[in-house]
């Protein structure tokens, strides 16, 4: 084989490789699009904190008014939900395996779906504030449920945040289906790594 015809055969199967790149990377970001609504990219560059998780602790009814970064009460702090949670795959701001706790305003925690002890979720968390407060980006937008091997995206999706009623009046959601054997975390993390380096 000639070197020309070799140089010719690597420039070829180049090509198909970035061409195949280039396919997947807009393929990953029609399903976060899908998946995550419009403001994806959005939503994906305001958060601190982005990971796949399970929840391993919820608030109680009480609420505390301590900061993340001390576990001390302050005086004056606005009164705080605490939620642990387990990371399973790291985008950003977190490590594998960490065990996380945040503290939340309890108003916004109010305001977006509730979690469960052994769910499985990818969540967008905004970094916390001086306060050590933090609650997903876009409150019910910031938080994608995820199937029982926390891996690919629950077989439904629920409405945008603009539908979601509080806690403590009737839900008047529908689900919205998403064919879940297609949406892994994989591909989101894909788009959503792609989407803040722009």
């Amino acid at each position: 084989m000639s070197i020309r015809v070799l140089v010719v055969a690597l420039v070829f199967i180049s090509n198909v490789c970035l061409s195949s790149h280039i396919a997947a990377q807009q393929s990953d970001q029609v399903i976060a699009e899908r998946v995550l609504g419009p403001q994806w990219k959005q939503l994906s560059r305001r958060a601190g904190i982005i990971f796949a998780g399970t929840v391993l602790a919820t608030p109680a009814q009480t609420v505390t008014t301590q900061t993340a970064a001390s576990d001390r009460v302050v005086p004056g702090a606005p009164p705080a939900v605490e939620l642990s949670f387990r990371v399973d795959q790291a985008i950003a701001g977190v490590e594998p395996g960490q065990v996380l706790t945040i503290h939340e305003w309890a108003g916004a925690w109010s305001m977006h779906r509730p979690m469960s002890k052994g769910q499985h979720i990818l969540i967008f968390l905004y970094p916390p504030s001086r306060l050590g407060l933090t609650s997903p980006v876009g409150g019910s937008l910031g938080q994608v449920a995820l199937d029982p091997s926390g891996k690919n995206v629950s077989e439904y999706v629920r409405e945008p945040a603009a539908s979601v009623s509080p806690r403590n009046e009737p839900s008047t959601r529908r689900h919205v289906p998403v064919d879940a054997r297609s949406v892994s975390v994989v591909q989101l993390e894909r788009a959503i790594r792609s989407a803040r380096e722009e």
